[in-house]
Parts: C-alpha cells; structure tokens; sequence
C-alpha cells in the first residue's frame, strides 16, 4: 500500500512508574532508534515535549499497555493520563503534534529478549529497557502506518 502520510519525525513513549523510554524515527518513518530515558516526574511531559520540538515529531505515540486479552492492566491509566497531559500541553504551547496511544503489548517483554540476545544481563540494560521497549512500540507503530497508509492508534484529543 502506498502511504498518503508525509514525511515527519515519530516519536514513542514507553510510560512506566519509574522511567519513561523516548524512540524516534527519521523523516521517512523507516528506521526506530533510541533516543533518551526519561525520569518520571512532574516535569516529564515538558522534557517530552521538548524532545518532540528539537526532533520537529510531527506525532508521538504513546504505548497503552493492555494484558494479552487486550484489557487495561494497572499502567492503562498512568500511560492514558500521560497522552492526555502531552496533548494539554500540545494544545496549550499551539504546536502542531499528534499524540496517539497505540498497543503495547509485550513490548517489554520483546526489549528484554533483545538485551538478552545481544549478551546484556538485565543489570546492564536496566538504563536502556526503556528505551529499548519505546523502539518495539515505534517499530510496530511504523509497521501499521506501512500496511494502513495512515497513522495508527487512537488519537487522543484535549478534553474540555
């Protein structure tokens, strides 16, 4: 299928209690790589966004992590109400990003395997898991955008 979307920088959150995982793409939607780690803080969505405007991300996804059923798991709120201040904060600085919550499911299971793989114990790749789980989430993100011809996931909108 050929995509109608235009080039533009994506970016994933992977929202946890402790850490928050930051994944980029290039313009072309391509190629997921790592970016930072986050502290989770009242300061996390600001940092958030200004990761978004220095890479110009035109939309950030950010995983909902489901249980393999695909009902809310104890993190479904924390990452809802992380996409909802994002798009607060969107709408309020009048920049022009997409925030969108995409399933996530098994995407730090699927990070961990790769550390694994590659030779790193979980003590070292406890900095970057994060990071490595946002790369699954914007790697399935891309790949949905490539066999749907549009952004993927549910747009999440400012509320009243």
């Amino acid at each position: 299928m050929v995509s109608s979307l235009p080039r533009a920088v994506r970016m994933a959150l992977d929202v946890g209690s402790v850490r928050i995982g930051v994944a980029r793409s290039d313009p072309d939607g391509i190629m997921a790589v790592p970016v930072v780690t986050i502290a989770q803080s009242e300061s996390a969505v600001i940092e958030a966004l200004d990761i978004a405007r220095e890479y110009d991300a035109k939309v950030i996804y950010v995983g909902q992590p489901v249980n393999l059923r695909g009902d809310a798991t104890a993190s479904t709120a924390m990452a809802i109400d992380f996409a909802q201040a994002l798009q607060a904060g969107i709408h309020d600085a009048q920049i022009n990003i997409e925030v969108r919550l995409i399933d996530e499911r098994l995407s730090t299971v699927s990070a961990h395997n790769a550390m694994a793989s590659a030779g790193k114990s979980q003590r070292q790749s406890r900095q970057v898991i994060d990071q490595a789980a946002a790369v699954v989430i914007l790697e399935h993100a891309l790949a949905s955008e490539k066999s749907s011809g549009s952004y993927v996931g549910t747009l999440v909108v400012k509320s009243a």
